[in-house]
């Protein structure tokens, strides 16, 4: 899947570059489709779902206690999640602080 930016982390709307999303691999599959590997793992909870659009690793949110996914983006550097809630198809780059829409 292709994505286009379409804003910036505080909103505004945005075309800047973010050179992560021409390295995308062609798919992903989900590491879990039960909630966020580490929260099960653990026992913890969570409050939204985003998945790694690189290795496809599933994890919780900033909003969620234990910030799964941002730990991941730390420990192996895979800058872009997607959302992975039902009926959002947004994605987000840590590393360039832009959000991006699939264009397919």
């Amino acid at each position: 899947m292709r994505y286009q930016v379409v804003q910036d982390g505080a909103g505004r709307p945005s075309n800047g570059p973010c050179e992560h999303l021409a390295s995308l691999p062609e798919t992903v599959r989900p590491g879990s489709t039960k909630g966020c590997e580490d929260c099960l793992r653990d026992g913890t909870r969570w409050v939204h779902l985003r998945e790694c659009l690189t290795c496809g690793h599933i994890g919780c949110c900033d909003s969620s206690p234990h910030r799964h996914a941002t730990a991941h983006w730390h420990a192996v550097s895979h800058p872009l999640v997607r959302s992975f809630e039902p009926g959002e198809d947004w994605a987000w780059c840590y590393a360039d602080e832009l959000v991006a829409v699939p264009v397919d």
